[in-house]
């Protein structure tokens, strides 16, 4: 019971000790005034002011009665709650002190854990110590045997110290030699990882300065008229020039629905050359027959020989290269009229001739000879077709013939692998050369590997798990692969993108780069009611 439960208590007993003390109090009072007024009032009316009393005062003990009955049922009520919150505690102190006596059980159980731990390690320390003290005499009996083996084998071996020492010094410098070719080999690995990072650095920097024109060759070349009764004409009646032209020149004239022009069909490029001047110069002159389209033939192939010469002299200035024989200027020249690929084989000397130039000073060698084997390299494709053999073999023979460095003959011979590469330029050339060939846009390739590479692109990306949709873009430049969001998240999408790249990089040749984006949709989706 709390202090304010008994103040409560205490406080009923005193209202119902004063309630009976002025009951007490009351009653003498009435009773001295019945006395005093026992001899004014008669009998009568003293009894009835008596009982009067007695009610008043039966009415003041019932009221009292009931509130102190009032007090203790409230005393009563916060003395069970006391007693409930009492039991309570009572009941979470038992709590406490099972919960205090199984903690004291694992401590308990911990402590007689750790004791047998700490006597199995001193276990372990004391056989430590004497395995460690063992050793110790067994290094010591080594030790022992060890001179004793060394004793008896300079006993047997009868050497004196001297020879001793000499053949020691000797074994130390074998061991040192070996040492030595061990370091050698290791820097001669780190040399080649520098090399190949110093290597690109150069082939990178030699392709960013490298500006050259973009020209694109063909089969047909165009020929403008004044009008389209020129057409009527350079038929001539029952088609007699235009029989004599194809005939004379070996290029074929296509007259269609086209206004005011003409196209002419060749696969050699110099042949169709020499057919659109003959045909400029007739339709200029008017004057179209047999023999004077065979005249203007004879005039026109000179004036492309002179325009090859011209042309081989124009590219010798561009690249700085004099003391060039003539004959060679001129086959250097006709190169203006040779594609491979659909690539200009003049423009493709040039622009190796350029690369070889930067490489080589980037690496500190002689750029003008550089150069000089870069702009050679491909001059046997203007005999190809005249002599048999490869076009590096026959220009090789070329340039020796008409005086070119050895060095030069060597990078025009080596520069596809037919020879064993011996020099740095003849590096150069060949690096050169497939910089020029397989840059984009530089040479054409054919519909149908075109759209093999395009198909094993989107093969290679629909084969990972999670790939809902593949888009190759850009001519095969980028491939934009969609995912399934539930299937693969971001994280996974990176890894995603790196495996395709990797994958396309082992199987696949291609110029340039092609860029592989991964795309993952993610959609929220609310109703509004």
């Amino acid at each position: 019971m709390d202090t304010a439960t008994a103040i409560l208590v205490v406080g009923a007993v005193l209202a119902v000790a004063l309630a009976i003390i002025a009951i007490g109090l009351f009653r003498r009072a009435n009773h001295r005034q019945l006395e005093n007024a026992r001899a004014e009032q008669e009998r009568a009316d003293r009894s009835a002011r008596i009982d009067a009393a007695n009610e008043a005062a039966e009415a003041t003990k019932a009221a009292a009665e009931e509130k102190a009955a009032e007090i203790l049922a409230q005393a009563r009520a916060e003395a069970e709650q006391v007693e409930q919150h009492v039991g309570d505690t009572n009941s979470q102190l038992h709590q406490k002190r099972l919960d205090l006596e199984q903690r004291e059980v694992r401590l308990g159980q911990r402590e007689a854990r750790l004791h047998v731990e700490s006597r199995s390690l001193e276990g372990r320390e004391q056989e430590l110590t004497k395995q460690e003290t063992a050793m110790a005499e067994k290094l010591v009996e080594l030790d022992e045997l060890e001179n004793a083996r060394k004793t008896e084998l300079a006993r047997v071996a009868g050497l004196t110290p001297e020879q001793a020492k000499s053949e020691l010094i000797e074994a130390i410098e074998n061991q040192a030699k070996r040492e030595a070719a061990i370091k050698a080999r290791d820097i001669e690995r780190e040399a080649n990882e520098n090399a190949q990072v110093r290597a690109r650095e150069i082939i990178t920097l030699a392709i960013q300065r490298l500006a050259s024109e973009q020209t694109s060759e063909a089969v047909v070349s165009v020929l403008n008229l004044p009008g389209d009764e020129m057409k009527g004409r350079i038929i001539g009646r029952e088609g007699r020039n235009i029989r004599a032209f194809e005939q004379i020149t070996g290029v074929n004239v296509i007259i269609d629905d086209t206004p005011e022009a003409v196209l002419l069909s060749c696969f050699d490029p110099v042949r169709r050359e020499i057919a659109r001047l003959t045909l400029e110069e007739l339709v200029l002159d008017g004057r179209i027959h047999p023999h004077r389209i065979e005249e203007q033939y004879h005039k026109s192939r000179a004036e492309v020989e002179n325009l090859c010469v011209r042309a081989g002299e124009d590219a010798l200035v561009e690249v700085g290269i004099t003391d060039v024989h003539p004959d060679l200027v001129a086959l250097i020249g006709r190169l203006r009229y040779r594609t491979s690929y659909g690539q200009n084989v003049l423009q493709h000397l040039l622009e190796a001739a350029h690369l070889a130039g930067m490489m080589a000073a980037e690496l500190g060698l002689d750029v003008t000879l550089a150069k000089r084997c870069a702009l050679m390299h491909d001059i046997g494709k203007a005999l190809t077709h005249e002599v048999e053999g490869s076009h590096a073999l026959i220009g090789a023979e070329v340039a020796r013939r008409y005086g070119e460095n050895e060095d030069v003959v060597h990078a025009v011979e080596a520069h596809h692998n037919e020879v064993e590469l011996r020099t740095v330029y003849a590096v150069l050339t060949q690096a050169a050369d497939a910089i020029s060939g397989s840059r984009p846009g530089a040479r054409r390739e054919s519909l149908e590997a075109y759209v093999k590479r395009l198909e094993r692109l989107e093969e290679i990306a629909m084969a990972k798990d999670g790939v809902e949709k593949v888009f190759a873009m850009q001519a095969g430049r980028e491939i934009r692969v969609m995912v399934l969001p539930d299937v693969i998240d971001d994280l996974q999408a990176q890894v995603l993108a790196r495996d395709i790249a990797k994958q396309v990089e082992e199987e696949l040749t291609y110029p340039g780069q092609i860029r592989i984006t991964v795309v993952r949709e993610s959609r929220s989706t609310e109703f509004a009611r």
